[in-house]
């Protein structure tokens, strides 16, 4: 399918003149989101910290926006993690993303902010949502029970911008990423989701020379994941080209399933060890994959970045960037 790219301004003139405040701009996807403004010739891009503006107090809020006096918010703060992470803090997952953003969203409108991009969540989905996921069946069924309080507060936000489009003309756009990964991802293995986590585990377990890893679940889910810095090309496209209520998902249009997402993770960390799969965990939601169509066909958005090597540069990086590992440490004290 073609598309009239004419119809859509140019990206270095649409953000020139922008002032942009990109919450969460200091964290994985923030920080690709920004880097990318930079490329497009922004000059005014506010990250605010959360030591500096804790987006949860309504004051602190009302303060970023005096002193940022931003034309664009791109909101992606989130308080975010895996499985684990949502199953020991479900109130706090609630809570914390539902306040920044509601309160957020409602001075944004009072201040006379432009334009509002909330970026949602694929865990807003119902549990057994039909498979590619299509942004009109995001209200048929409830959410996959382990993440159901973060994806309603963040679905909560598309509520709320449809309303406040609806009755005060509030131009506020919601779009959906898949799952994340790449380079600069969270590897902590108490609070990382899969893909980083899978990492970590495969490459200090062949440090190690252990002979098993333990995996959650038994590998039959599926899921689809975006490269971070194609997830971030989306968000920006759809900040610059999108104007309507409708949500928007973002994703890759690959679907794996979580065994052979191990199994190639072990074979390009070069773990050689079993695999034992904890089947006293919870799978998560059962399939994930998103209908893309509505992104390229409103935004001319489509991911580039293939999966292999997408992990191959995530594996990388972290390979670089990590701490050394325990194994690792002991040796080097011993010598």
């Amino acid at each position: 399918m073609q598309l009239d790219t004419q119809r859509w301004p140019d990206s270095r003139q649409f953000w020139q003149t922008k002032r942009v405040v990109v919450t969460g701009g200091a964290g994985f996807l923030g920080s690709y989101v920004v880097d990318r403004l930079y490329a497009r010739g922004a000059r005014a891009v506010v990250v605010p910290r959360s030591r500096d503006y804790d987006l949860r107090q309504v004051d602190a809020i009302r303060q970023l926006l005096i002193d940022a006096r931003p034309d664009i918010i791109i909101h992606m703060a989130a308080r975010v993690g895996g499985i684990g992470a949502n199953r020991e803090h479900p109130a706090e997952f609630f809570y914390d993303n539902l306040m920044m953003g509601v309160q957020l969203l409602h001075e944004s409108w009072r201040f006379g902010v432009s334009k509002f991009v909330t970026i949602g969540t694929v865990c807003a989905y119902p549990k057994y949502t039909p498979v590619p996921f299509k942004e009109d069946d995001l209200w048929n069924g409830y959410p996959e029970e382990t993440n159901a309080p973060y994806g309603l507060a963040k679905k909560m936000l598309l509520v709320q911008g449809q309303a406040y489009r609806q009755q005060y003309g509030f131009n506020s756009i919601f779009l959906l990423p898949v799952n994340l990964y790449g380079p600069r991802d969270n590897f902590d293995l108490e609070t990382s989701h899969v893909i980083p986590a899978l990492i970590r585990k495969c490459i200090e377990a062949a440090e190690r020379g252990d002979r098993e890893i333990v995996v959650w679940g038994d590998g039959s889910p599926t899921r689809e994941f975006i490269y971070a810095a194609d997830a971030a090309e989306g968000i920006l496209l759809a900040t610059e080209r999108y104007d309507d209520p409708d949500p928007v998902n973002i994703g890759s249009s690959y679907e794996i399933s979580i065994r052979d997402l191990v199994n190639l993770i072990a074979d390009l960390t070069g773990f050689r060890g079993q695999i034992v799969w904890d089947t006293s965990k919870p799978n998560g939601q059962p399939r994930r994959k998103l209908d893309v169509s509505r992104a390229w066909e409103r935004f001319g958005f489509r991911a580039e970045t293939t999966f292999t090597e997408g992990l191959r540069a995530t594996i990388k990086w972290y390979r670089a960037n990590r701490e050394p590992s325990i194994a690792m440490r002991a040796v080097g004290e011993a010598g």
